[in-house]
C-alpha cells in the first residue's frame, strides 16, 4: 500500500472552494435544465439542456471524487472544466438569441465559467 500524501493548507482551501463551485454549478445546471425542458423551445434550447444535464452530471462526480480524496480527482477536474465551459456557451448563445428563461441562463453560464475555472486549478 502507498501512502498519499495531505494536502496544504491552500491545496485544501483551493479543493474546498471547488467543491462548491460545482456544488453551485450542480444545482444551477438543474433548473436550467428543468426551465429548458418545460419551455418547450428550438435546438438551442434543447442543446442547452442536454449540456447542463452532462454538466450537472460531471460536477457531481467532481465534488464527490474531491470530497473523498480521491487521486483521479485531477483527471474528472479537467473534464469537468471542458463540459463546464461548453455548457456556459450554450447558456451564452440561448441568452443571446433573447431566450424566454434569461435570468437562469445568465447565472448558470457564470456558475460554469467559475466552476470551470476552479476544476483547471485543481487539474493542474
Amino acid at each position: 500500500m502507498g501512502t498519499q500524501t495531505q494536502p496544504t493548507t491552500d491545496q485544501q482551501q483551493m479543493m474546498e472552494k471547488c467543491i462548491r463551485r460545482c456544488q453551485e454549478c450542480l444545482q444551477l445546471c438543474q433548473q436550467c435544465a428543468a426551465e429548458c425542458i418545460s419551455g418547450g423551445g428550438d435546438q438551442t434550447m434543447r442543446d442547452c439542456a442536454k449540456l447542463c444535464l452532462e454538466c450537472a452530471d460531471v460536477c457531481a462526480t467532481s465534488a464527490t471524487l474531491m470530497s473523498r480524496g480521491s487521486p483521479h480527482h485531477a483527471a474528472q477536474c479537467r473534464v469537468c472544466a471542458d463540459i463546464c465551459e461548453a455548457c456556459a456557451a450554450a447558456c451564452e448563445k440561448a441568452y443571446a438569441e433573447g431566450c424566454a428563461i434569461d435570468d437562469i441562463m445568465r447565472r448558470c453560464a457564470e456558475a460554469c465559467r467559475r466552476c470551470a475555472e476552479s476544476c483547471r486549478q485543481m487539474a493542474a
